[in-house]
């Protein structure tokens, strides 16, 4: 299982359970709502953080994996360049 995952079911239970509190709460009507709505957008800026860091974290593994494919590449044609010249210099010396 993802470490996503795991962080989205846990943030999606503490909401869950911050909701039902507040609805089993002996408060007035609407002031758990308000509390609810207010919870819930503090729930709501945390996930979209943590989806921003993902996406973030995600796009420089991406780009780090580019660089060195690339890189890797860029090696392995001039080791191919290399030989192909010695192996026309020796096919030369005879």
């Amino acid at each position: 299982m993802s470490s996503g995952k795991v962080l989205l079911g846990v943030i999606g239970g503490a909401a869950l359970g911050a909701a039902l509190g507040l609805l089993f709460a002996p408060a007035k009507g609407s002031d758990a709502r308000q509390q609810l709505s207010d919870k819930g957008d503090d729930v709501w800026e945390n996930l979209k953080s943590k989806f921003e860091d993902l996406i973030s974290s995600a796009t420089e593994e991406i780009n780090d994996a580019k660089k060195e494919a690339k890189d890797s590449y860029t090696k392995g044609k001039e080791k191919v360049q290399e030989l192909k010249n010695e192996l026309k210099a020796k096919a030369s010396q005879y």
